[in-house]
């Protein structure tokens, strides 16, 4: 036991506080809370909520540098929701921060009558989005898109790593209405500023070409499919990477201009459950649209309850480390 530990010392790592990055990873510290201090000295209508999870949602750095624009609610999510809301009607930005299981199951009602009917601008920033914690059912949001897509008129952001996070937080704030963001906290991988990325909130961006497959890809998925077109490379199996950062609504039209493109497999992949999300999505655009692809596949979590441990074990269970997404891809080839 002590031996295997030594070897692989990831798997041992607290799953509530493991972070994604792989082993030798360049990531950045916090860039949600660091780019909402920055906001915040600018503009001072924004104010920061969270319930009892500041230091776990990056928050802890806008209560430090804005005391008296924090609000600490205790554990209380539908209060938290509510109390954003009411910080809306008075002219206020609320970033609102807790865990996406607490700020969608929990809160749900509140964020759908209390929020989005009245098309409040309270900013939802929820943290361990899909399999991003390795504590079980209970703190896994796998299936926060599904729940967060069927409110109308909230626009929903999924950032891949610290650049796209860091771009988002001035961009959700100028957007007039509700916005709700997997938050990507702690140590988050930096990967897409080698690509001359810059986000934009609505917009798909083509991070690589590719002649056989398509992937389109949201959240750290992107970072996954970036991983796994060259892995597939050495195969001389040509991949092409979309990165979709807002789930909605949707950039149809690039979406659609690139599966057009003849002759290449399309495959979503995303950490959410495969029911509800960025794939059921892009599925009923294509077949709205009329627009058919030489084939359509999903790299998405299973529709169960998913098990406890650390993460890279449970990354290759489920599918969406980059090696279990390579062997899938070339079996569908």
């Amino acid at each position: 036991m002590s031996t295997t530990t030594e070897k692989k010392p990831r798997l041992t790592t607290s799953a509530m506080i493991a972070s994604i990055a792989g082993e030798g990873q360049r990531v950045k510290a916090a860039p949600f809370g660091k780019a909402l201090v920055e906001l915040a000295q600018e503009r001072k209508d924004i104010v920061g909520l969270t319930a009892d999870l500041a230091k776990y949602t990056d928050l802890h750095l806008f209560a430090q540098a804005q005391p008296e624009r924090f609000f600490q609610m205790g554990m209380a999510e539908q209060l938290l929701m509510a109390a954003a809301g009411g910080m809306a009607k008075e002219g206020f930005v609320p970033f609102a921060t807790t865990y996406a299981v607490f700020g969608t199951r929990r809160a749900y009602d509140f964020v759908h009558q209390v929020i989005a009917e009245e098309n409040l601008n309270v900013k939802m920033c929820c943290a361990l989005p899909g399999l991003t914690t390795g504590y079980g059912p209970s703190h896994q949001a796998t299936e926060d898109l599904a729940l967060m897509r069927g409110i109308p008129g909230l626009t929903i952001v999924d950032p891949c790593d610290a650049l796209d996070t860091e771009q988002a937080v001035p961009q959700i704030a100028a957007h007039q209405g509700p916005v709700y963001m997997r938050l990507l906290r702690g140590n988050v991988p930096l990967v897409l500023d080698e690509y001359d990325y810059k986000f934009e909130l609505g917009k798909a961006k083509v991070l690589r070409g590719g002649r056989d497959v398509l992937v389109i890809s949201s959240g750290f998925m992107t970072m996954r499919s970036l991983e796994v077109a060259d892995q597939l490379k050495a195969d001389n199996v040509d991949v092409a990477v979309l990165h979709v950062p807002t789930i909605k609504p949707l950039d149809e039209q690039t979406i659609l201009a690139e599966v057009a493109r003849p002759g290449r497999l399309v495959v979503v992949a995303e950490n959410h459950s495969v029911v509800g999300g960025l794939g059921e999505a892009v599925a009923g655009l294509l077949l709205r649209s009329g627009t058919v692809p030489k084939a359509f596949r999903q790299v998405a979590l299973p529709d169960a309850f998913l098990d406890a441990g650390a993460l890279p074990t449970l990354h290759e269970r489920y599918g969406i480390s980059a090696s279990a997404m390579s062997q899938q891809i070339k079996s569908w080839l």
